[in-house]
């Protein structure tokens, strides 16, 4: 229960911010910091009993309702009293910078309130210093020893000479004007060189490294070990809760944690929590290796047990790779068998059911056991490496052992990869808890082509439940969009959430009545996809004001293209369309072209019905092509729905139409983005007015002004 001293505390502090910054108090606002600090006051302190309900929090709030400030002022004063780490969570970082860079500083200014606060990033984001001076003293011979996974990545062929720049890091960093956190470096660093120059837990020799005191990463990772605040993105969280917790992070027994843009939390954990391997580069990757070991044999050799260890990896190697190969014979005999008819687009394969067929659980398990061998090899030599690295009187050259422990380090992360994968199709897949799906996809670069196989699960509610639900101290999770059809059902289903935990919808700032939701009359659903396209280049022109900031939004890449090709040459003379440049680059040009009177049109995809920010005149218009269901034959999408039909359920319903009405409100919410905009939604599909589930998601809309042509 909250205290009356965290009460007042969190009541002078929300009255000092409105009065510092001249806000007018908003109820919604005030309704949020109500429900979390309530929520938050489930949390026991030490010696008490545990709570009878989860201290979780699931708030829906509007653009415009102040999330930042209404969970900053309700959760660091009862984080502060209960001596638990607050960590916010952002789906981006840009999103986590903006908080930390001007939120915070604004409300620790303006509150009242005492706390101190960190940025957390993964290794990725900083240099490593073992690395860069490697590449510096080797040049480019000491790229292909130090990369890692570099037929995984997908860089240009024409990368430019990255010797300069290199010099001109290590320069900057010597000087103290940079801290090798790639965001804070001026320039923008092209992936193939700074990929060069990062690294991952199983490359990085930690407090061993001889870099370590002046190390980046664990500068900055020792900046959080005091701080009472730590702000990161939600893959870095999953990162440490996939880790067990407490590995880069606070422990999540002494942590409350604040998820901003709370929707993506099931679909993050979905990908921190798959697995795949891509057959023929991975036996290219074995093959390398093996060549690389060949030169680590004669230069490890005075090291005790490292010559036996590299003696056995040829043959064991060899093994991997003779078995990967028969792999890749049963996977394409399994293409060659489908029938005509079942063969998608995509060439791919997905197994009914999550299923593994028989003829491939076999050889799966005599993979896993061989990539077991070389995953306690490739560790073994790490571990005799950092001890070779710590003895003063080892004989050998420090920084050599460092090259060779990030080479072999970052064979064990390649290893652990393929091992997890075929852990996953070694069994049957038979009725097992969580549902996952299993799929393969031919892939064709440039005429090669190869297999890639995947695994993962469906839904993140048993994931989520195991390390986040059950063993964090507290959970608010906040986002405009997280309720579908007027339910949580949906996020609980995701994300299992736990039922008992406080779920809250709060005032939306926004008049509606500044905008109109218009359905305009049509001969044609796009189930027709030909007379569909042909009705959007004709109305278009028509319902579009040239002269306006319009966002127009379409559901399928060739659609958008057939439209636009379709224009006259003045219409399409204002528009910017996706894929032309990049999306900062689209926007850029957007707003300057409203700014010089102009109008301006964006052609976007499901990426610019999210997080797109034009307030004002930027967007008057928003057009969206179709309700917005999702891919039919996305793996996920397919066995999810299986899922639900085997157990008698109505997926499309249960399912394919919250998840297209959640998108629906996304995408219709660019255009409301401060309490004095005003415009219109026009959605070009008629099927929300003629279907039974068009009916229910326009009710789930907000309410704007309908303006709905009830015939065609």
């Amino acid at each position: 229960m909250l205290k009356d001293a965290q009460k007042e505390e969190i009541r002078a502090a929300y009255n000092a911010i409105i009065q510092s910054k001249s806000l007018v108090p908003r109820w919604g606002q005030r309704q949020m910091i109500a429900e979390i600090a309530n929520t938050l006051a489930r949390i026991p302190a030490p010696g008490d009993a545990p709570p009878q309900e989860p201290a979780v929090c699931v708030i829906e709030a509007g653009t415009g309702t102040g999330k930042t400030i209404a969970y900053a002022v309700a959760a660091i004063p009862i984080a502060k009293a209960l001596d638990k780490r607050l960590v916010v969570a952002t789906a981006t970082i840009a999103l986590q910078e903006q908080f930390i860079n001007k939120d915070l500083p604004d409300i620790r200014t303006s509150s009242g309130l005492e706390f101190t606060y960190a940025l957390a990033k993964g290794r990725r984001r900083y240099v490593c210093l073992s690395k860069l001076d490697r590449l510096i003293a080797e040049g480019p011979e000491a790229e292909s020893l130090l990369a890692l996974y570099p037929d995984d990545a997908s860089f240009g062929t024409n990368a430019e000479p990255a010797g300069p720049l290199y010099l001109e890091m290590i320069n900057a960093l010597g000087r103290g004007e940079w801290d090798g956190d790639r965001d804070n470096w001026s320039q923008s660093i092209p992936e193939q060189a700074w990929y060069n120059v990062t690294t991952d837990h199983s490359q990085c020799s930690g407090r061993r490294c001889p870099n370590i005191s002046q190390c980046s990463f664990y500068r900055a990772r020792d900046e959080l070990q005091n701080a009472d605040i730590i702000v990161t993105n939600h893959d870095l969280v999953l990162s440490d809760l996939a880790l067990g917790g407490g590995a880069i992070l606070s422990a999540p027994e002494d942590s409350i944690y604040i998820f901003d843009e709370g929707h993506h939390l099931s679909d993050k954990a979905l990908s921190h929590f798959s697995s795949f391997c891509r057959l023929h580069t991975t036996v290219s990757w074995l093959q390398d290796t093996r060549k690389s070991l060949a030169q680590a044999a004669p230069v490890l050799a005075g090291i005790a047990d490292a010559g036996r260890q590299l003696e056995r990896l040829p043959a064991e190697l060899d093994d991997a790779e003779a078995a990967l190969q028969v792999a890749e014979q049963c996977v394409a005999a399994l293409f060659e068998n489908l029938e005509q008819d079942d063969r998608r687009e995509d060439q791919q394969l997905r197994f009914s059911h999550g299923r593994v067929p028989a003829q491939l659980q076999p050889i799966a398990t005599s993979l896993v056991a061989l990539f077991d061998t070389l995953c306690r090899r490739f560790t073994t030599l790490t571990t005799l490496l950092e001890e070779a690295m710590q003895e003063e009187f080892a004989g050998m050259d420090k920084p050599t052992l460092e090259t060779w422990h990030i080479a072999i380090g970052g064979m064990v992360g390649r290893a652990e990869g393929v091992l997890a994968l075929w852990r996953e199709y070694a069994g049957s897949g038979e009725g097992e808890q969580p549902l996952k799906a299993r799929w393969i996809t031919l892939l064709n670069s440039n005429g090669q082509f190869g297999f890639e196989l995947r695994c993962s699960p469906v839904l993140a509610a048993d994931i989520l439940q195991d390390c986040l639900w059950s063993r964090a101290a507290g959970v608010v999770v906040t986002s405009a969009t997280i309720t579908a059809l007027g339910s949580f059902e949906r996020f609980i289903l995701h994300s299992g959430a736990p039922r008992d935990g406080a779920y809250k919808v709060v005032a939306s700032p926004f008049n509606y009545d500044n905008a109109s939701f218009v359905v305009p009359a049509m001969d044609c659903e796009p189930g027709d996809a030909q007379a569909h396209t042909a009705a959007l280049i004709a109305q278009l022109p028509e319902i579009i004001r040239p002269q306006e900031g319009s966002l127009v939004l379409f559901s399928s890449r060739r659609q958008m293209l057939d439209v636009y090709n379709g224009l006259d040459d003045m219409f399409r003379s204002s528009v910017l369309m996706q894929g032309d440049h990049s999306k900062q680059e689209i926007l850029r040009l957007h707003r300057e072209a409203i700014d010089a009177g102009r109008g301006s049109i964006i052609f976007g995809l499901a990426s610019f019905a999210e997080g797109v920010d034009l307030p004002g005149d930027y967007c008057r218009h928003v057009v969206i092509a179709k309700i917005p269901f999702a891919v039919p034959d996305s793996p996920l999408e397919a066995a999810l729905a299986e899922w639900f039909e085997s157990q008698g359920r109505n997926a499309f319903m249960e399912i394919s139409v919250p998840d297209a009405a959640l998108r629906l409100v996304q995408a219709s919410g660019r255009l409301l983005r401060t309490e004095q905009d005003s415009g219109r939604v026009t959605l070009m599909d008629r099927r929300i007015i003629t279907k039974r589930y068009g009916r229910a998601i326009l009710e789930s809309l907000p309410p704007y002004r309908r303006e709905l042509a009830l015939e065609s």
